[in-house]
């Protein structure tokens, strides 16, 4: 299994219902995609408060990277990302991806 995890710095101008409706436009994905596990998504309430601005995020599972490409390539991403890159602090400067593969 593959985790896609995505951390985002958003604008300040930026606010909570236009994220929520982003994520929501990212949860739109699931079901459309072979291989897609799971998406979660939301706002960190971590104790350690060491977040350094990346304050929302999502976690996004995919059976192997065959399944992560077509999702990377899949239309509905290519809109959802470009949205987030452009509500974004410094375009793509405040977006992190870390993918992670994790036995099952």
């Amino acid at each position: 299994m593959i985790r896609h995890i995505v951390l985002v710095r958003f604008r300040a101008d930026v606010d909570e219902a236009t994220i929520r409706a982003l994520f929501e436009e990212l949860h739109a994905i699931e079901g459309r995609i072979d291989g897609l596990l799971s998406i979660a998504s939301g706002r960190s309430e971590s104790p350690e408060k060491i977040e350094r601005g990346y304050m929302h995020g999502f976690v996004a599972d995919f059976a192997d990277w065959q399944a992560l490409e077509a999702y990377q390539a899949h239309p509905d991403h290519q809109r959802f990302g470009a949205r987030l890159v452009a509500h974004a602090e410094g375009g793509l400067d405040g977006i992190l991806v870390f993918d992670l593969p994790v036995q099952n």
